[in-house]
């Protein structure tokens, strides 16, 4: 930890977490040396369960920059869990996201910094441009065209992105963090960015996509990865959709993300397969519970 600056006078959290992708991160921390923002933010890196080189690779870091920075282990596995043991330690007003395979612009921190100006954002999401022209074009979003979404609205597919996001502290606090089912390495592996942005949404806190706030994305895969990711992203999709109707009781916009589903089915035939296989997942999970919860209080 930097040792002219507290805890308590943090402005901005800025939240990587990383398993198994050591080479990855050491050339995401690389770039957050370029970083711009003259305002007190602190770095924290949760190592989720790796069994490679990336402690080594995070102290090094921390030994060799000026930035505020703290590493912690999280050995239950899920990107979730991971972010959520970052919660319970981030002393910024904002926490902001990005993965350990994406080099945020000089200027990220500033402009997250701005978008919170208006103090009905709840959370932001950002562009995500493609770092290498070689890698295959998914998981990126390079739309310039600024996009706010109303407190109480449906959180459509691909309004938010992980990679890419930021919220007020008090907000995450507030809805719990992060639902620990979803996301990388949990049962359902994707959507935990679109599940937390939709609780947030669902308390009546605004969002808004800011192009202004970029990050590249060096993610290093080809076409070959892409039936695997989409499948993912749909079971995870499917089960965030069950998770409105079941848990969150939003029963209309349940109906609209099956409105939605003719658009989905333009990027894979299997779209609705999968996406049904994630909702019979959650419910599932959903009505265990439940019956469990039942037969204690019985």
């Amino acid at each position: 930890m930097h040792p002219s600056r507290s805890r308590s006078n943090t402005d901005i959290s800025l939240i990587i977490c990383t398993r198994d992708r050591c080479e990855k991160l050491a050339r995401c921390l690389e770039s957050l040396r370029h970083i711009i923002f003259e305002r007190p933010w602190e770095l924290i890196i949760v190592d989720n369960g790796s069994t490679d080189d990336t402690a080594a690779v995070i102290q090094e870091f921390i030994r060799s920059t000026s930035i505020r920075a703290d590493h912690l282990f999280e050995p239950k596995p899920g990107k979730s869990t991971g972010l959520n043991t970052v919660l319970r330690v981030a002393q910024g007003e904002l926490v902001a996201f990005t993965d350990d395979d994406c080099y945020p612009a000089p200027d990220f921190l500033i402009r997250v910094w701005s978008a919170f100006t208006d103090p009905s954002i709840g959370y932001i999401t950002g562009r995500i441009q493609l770092h290498d022209p070689a890698d295959h074009r998914i998981t990126i979003n390079e739309s310039t065209t600024s996009r706010t979404f109303p407190g109480r609205s449906f959180v459509y597919t691909g309004a938010v992105h992980g990679a890419n996001m930021a919220f007020r502290r008090e907000v995450l606090l507030d809805i719990g963090g992060f639902d620990p089912l979803f996301g990388p390495g949990a049962l359902l592996e994707a959507a935990e960015d679109l599940e937390v942005a939709s609780r947030a949404s669902a308390m009546g806190w605004k969002g808004q996509y800011r192009p202004e706030v970029v990050v590249r994305h060096h993610h290093e895969r080809n076409a070959s990865d892409a039936p695997r990711l989409w499948k993912s992203y749909d079971i995870g999709r499917g089960a965030y959709h069950v998770k409105l109707l079941l848990s969150g009781h939003e029963f209309l916009w349940f109906a609209r993300s099956v409105y939605h589903l003719r658009w989905r089915c333009r990027f894979t035939r299997t779209t609705v397969l999968w996406e049904l296989v994630g909702g019979a997942k959650y419910a599932y999970l959903y009505v265990t519970q439940t019956l469990r919860g039942w037969l204690g209080q019985s």
